[in-house]
């Protein structure tokens, strides 16, 4: 393995998220087999998630950090510690909703989602998952809502504003609840 390799495999953070043991019966017994559920990302933007099964552990666990490299997602975050809004994500049963949150909240949220926002690098947000406690549901809506997260930069792009404009649009609204 060349050092370039090296490098670029040194920037990623995985974390296990769950690891499911399931038995196939045969003829002389059980044949055991393991799932592993993993979330890779740079701690700067980027995370991906991975399913790999095998019969061993650490080949379940080596093939699911392989396809979460390859299913990496970008996510903007605001000041590089939370999300630039509030945002909602589903999938099957799963529901999530995660905020933005100030400066010392912490990672407030359930197992799955945890490792997804240690990965990612987010180090201020407020998380609840509804519907299922599953660890594969979980992240994936997760990674849901995450795909649902505007930077103000593409927001504008999108109205054909300045981010200056759009932000003092925010200040205007703020004031006039108020």
């Amino acid at each position: 393995m060349s050092r370039d390799v090296q490098e670029r495999e040194s920037e990623f953070v995985d974390r296990l998220v769950h690891i499911n043991r399931v038995a196939k019966v045969v003829k002389g017994g059980r044949r055991f087999g393991f799932a592993a559920l993993v979330v890779v990302g740079d701690q700067k933007g980027r995370v991906g998630f991975g399913h790999g099964k095998a019969r061993e552990v650490p080949e379940a666990i080596r093939k699911a950090t392989e396809q979460a490299k390859r299913q990496m997602i970008r996510v903007p975050l605001r000041d590089a510690r939370t999300l630039h809004h509030d945002v909602a994500g589903r999938h099957g049963a799963g529901k999530v909703i995660l905020r933005a949150a100030v400066p010392g909240t912490g990672i407030i949220a359930g197992g799955p989602m945890r490792a997804v926002f240690e990965t990612l690098g987010i180090n201020d947000i407020v998380a609840k998952s509804q519907g299922t406690a599953n660890p594969y549901n979980m992240v994936r809506a997760t990674f849901d809502a995450l795909k649902r997260v505007d930077s103000p930069r593409s927001v504008a792009a999108r109205r054909g504003l300045k981010v200056s404009e759009l932000q003092a649009r925010r200040g205007e609204a703020a004031a006039a609840e108020a």
